[in-house]
């Protein structure tokens, strides 16, 4: 039955999984999104040091003046994110055809200010409100839609304008320069057709929301696709979905980590962004909108140690194991994990396509990510503060800079509480393991 299930999921469901993720819009949307991560990280450096929930720090900060300066490299590295993510999706749908990436690349940033409708006050350093209708002011841009709020518009811009830029290029809809001329300048040339006429479509996608939706292009897809996408994942069905869907596809030997971020990066990210401004305004908090399931939720309790957190397995693979084959690979994974790198388990063990690791895979992620949703729903911990660390930052301190104190000791409680939910999987297979390795040392002393 196992073999038929195998049979069935690799010819007809894998397949289709692999089309899906290897797509074009898949894979310029997951290429194009990792172009935010350094100037997340760097933002977040700025935001941790300006807004260090210790009131002797806060004090001294505020004492040498350096807030506004480290406020200034956020807004422009953490806070930019959506202009980043349109320029690096429509580079990237343009490279993976084969043509120049970089004009397309622009070019979509340049879409994503035209159709940019200001909808914030201009207000002064006090917070007076100076000019509250700024509709079509000129000479100023509206920074509240480059950061999470125009996440989704960046993606769809991107997305568009890769598609559409490619096939003027690739349709030789371009103006071709003599050979004689530098490829720099016919590089230029070529461009000129293809965003014009971008820039001119969206120029018209503008003037249409403006005189029939009474609205911004922006704003318009904010309130009908992004907050309710915003909503739905910020959830207690979305904090167990997720983790399941990582595990699943890992478990048939399919990057989940990579697809289903791919999907959900956006969305998280937003959400992160809108808890990082509250964190730094210091009103951080779900009353004020603040968001339980962000990126650290998935990354510091979803998948911290690997996918599947399997950590508490290493750890029983390590000090109890007999089997010489769960012994070996415990000494080569235990460093690997520290950094949350796990594929010499899940391929080594393995985990991937053993039924007999296949609840526990699943339970752990779930588990800890469930509980954590709830413990911050009820207050035990806080809100997340948005800040953005790397994946590969080890557990607790990724807990405490995400949280602080409490965020690290809830986290390094989920991490024992995975030792307990692999335990009776990991013994009964490493059982079997040394039984099978016994009975071939048996077997190779009567051959001698």
């Amino acid at each position: 039955m196992g073999e038929i299930m195998n049979d069935y999921i690799n010819e007809k469901i894998l397949p289709k999984v692999m089309k899906f993720t290897n797509s074009k819009i898949i894979t310029a949307l997951k290429n194009g999104m990792i172009y935010t991560i350094p100037f997340i990280i760097i933002g977040s450096v700025f935001l941790i040091l300006s807004s260090l929930p210790v009131t002797s720090w806060a004090a001294w900060m505020t004492s040498t003046g350096l807030v506004p300066y480290f406020n200034q490299a956020t807004n422009f590295s953490f806070n930019v994110m959506s202009i980043i993510a349109v320029t690096g999706i429509a580079y990237e749908w343009a490279r993976n055809e084969g043509i120049d990436a970089l004009p397309a690349g622009i070019t979509g940033f340049i879409s994503f200010l035209v159709v940019l409708q200001p909808t914030a006050t201009i207000n002064d350093p006090t917070g007076k409100v100076l000019v509250q209708n700024t509709q079509h002011i000129t000479g100023w841009i509206d920074t509240s839609w480059l950061a999470g709020k125009g996440m989704i518009a960046a993606i769809i811009i991107g997305l568009v304008t890769g598609w559409v830029y490619s096939w003027f290029v690739k349709n030789k809809i371009t103006i071709k320069l003599p050979e004689q001329v530098p490829s720099n300048v016919a590089n230029s040339f070529i461009a000129l057709i293809p965003a014009a006429a971008l820039v001119t479509f969206w120029m018209l996608v503008y003037m249409g929301f403006d005189h029939f939706a009474h609205t911004s292009m922006l704003q318009w897809i904010y309130n009908i696709i992004q907050s309710p996408l915003q909503g739905i994942t910020d959830s207690f069905a979305g904090a167990l979905i997720v983790p399941l869907l990582i595990s699943l596809l890992w478990f048939f030997g399919v990057h989940g980590s990579s697809i289903v971020s791919g999907i959900m990066t956006a969305i998280l990210l937003s959400n992160s962004t809108d808890n990082a401004k509250l964190f730094a305004a210091g009103h951080l908090s779900q009353a004020n909108g603040g968001h339980v399931f962000t990126q650290a939720l998935l990354d510091q309790f979803g998948t911290v140690t690997g996918a599947g957190i399997t950590i508490g397995m290493v750890v029983y693979m390590l000090w109890f194991a007999k089997s010489a084959q769960l012994k070996s690979l415990a000494g080569l994974e235990i460093a690997p994990a520290i950094f949350n790198i796990n594929e010499p388990i899940l391929f080594g063990v393995p985990i991937v396509l053993n039924p007999l690791m296949l609840i526990p895979f699943i339970a752990a992620p779930m588990i800890s990510m469930g509980l954590t949703y709830i413990v911050i729903k009820i207050g035990l911990i806080p809100l997340f503060n948005g800040v953005y660390v790397p994946w590969t930052t080890p557990p607790i301190i990724s807990g405490f800079l995400v949280g602080g104190w409490k965020t690290a000791i809830w986290q390094a409680l989920m991490l024992v509480m995975t030792f307990f939910v692999y335990l009776p999987f990991v013994r009964s297979y490493d059982k079997m393991l040394y039984s099978e390795e016994q009975a071939n040392l048996a077997a190779e002393e009567a051959a001698k």
